[in-house]
């Protein structure tokens, strides 16, 4: 794929102070450096990233940002999820409308660059709308709701998502089951509309915001990856983080 016909992308990394979990996650201490400056430098080694810049609600994290020279725009206290935290962080940076905004999740200090490379790849042809990233699962795994799933068409495209078991083996044999890795890239016009739309009836059901976009017609062009997505939910998860930088650094 001819990554010269690629439009401007540009990365916003999504980081709000509250969380239920685990207060103030974007701050926690990694290495000497909060969780977010690693997600940048994770970020900023993809090169088909025109900029990549950090979205906050809070003086805490835009202070700490500012002190290490990361690039920060303060956004709304009340948006209800990261998508339209990178909405208004995006129309501060005037981005284009036929511009690619990738939303890159805060809480992955491990990212794998490569990972944002395939996401946005498909973007070479103007009809891709939104893209995300799949990984092959073990069938084990599969049963985990916390575990979201993908079936996919025959052109790669998600035809739906799921915490259930799908598609589910009523024969008993073998499937293969698909992974979803919670990276995100939009069209900026396309992702003015999501946000415009609110939560769809099968994204409150399921409580997965992406199936929005199924249940009102717009594609999710899929890209299937090898890498592996480690995120940070609790602060127990810091270590095992901790250890795959190290080997990174």
């Amino acid at each position: 794929m001819n990554m010269k016909k690629l439009p401007t992308c540009y990365g916003i990394i999504p980081a709000r102070y509250s969380s239920t979990r685990f207060p103030g996650k974007p701050l926690a201490d990694i290495l000497g450096k909060p969780m977010f400056w690693h997600v940048f430098k994770q970020a900023k080694q993809c090169s088909q990233l025109h900029q990549v810049v950090l979205a906050t609600d809070d003086r805490r994290i835009e202070s700490a940002a500012q002190k290490l020279d990361v690039p920060v725009v303060m956004t709304r206290a009340d948006h209800p999820s990261g998508t339209d935290r990178a909405l208004e962080a995006a129309e501060h940076l005037n981005v284009p409308d036929d511009a690619v905004v990738v939303n890159i999740q805060g809480d992955e200090p491990a990212l794998e660059p490569a990972m944002l490379t395939e996401l946005v790849s498909p973007f070479s042809d103007p009809h891709v709308k939104v893209t995300t990233l799949v990984r092959k699962m073990d069938p084990d795994d599969a049963q985990n709701p916390d575990r979201v799933k993908v079936v996919l068409d025959k052109n790669r495209k998600a035809l739906y998502f799921s915490r259930s078991l799908i598609p589910y083996p009523r024969d008993r044999q073998a499937g293969e089951f698909y992974s979803h890795i919670g990276l995100y890239a939009f069209r900026k016009n396309i992702l003015k509309q999501f946000v415009e739309m609110g939560p769809s009836h099968l994204e409150m059901t399921e409580k997965l915001e992406q199936l929005r976009l199924l249940e009102n017609g717009i594609p999710i062009q899929v890209v299937i990856t090898e890498h592996q997505s480690v995120g940070v939910d609790r602060p127990e998860d810091i270590e095992t983080v901790t250890r795959i930088l190290m080997d990174l650094y």
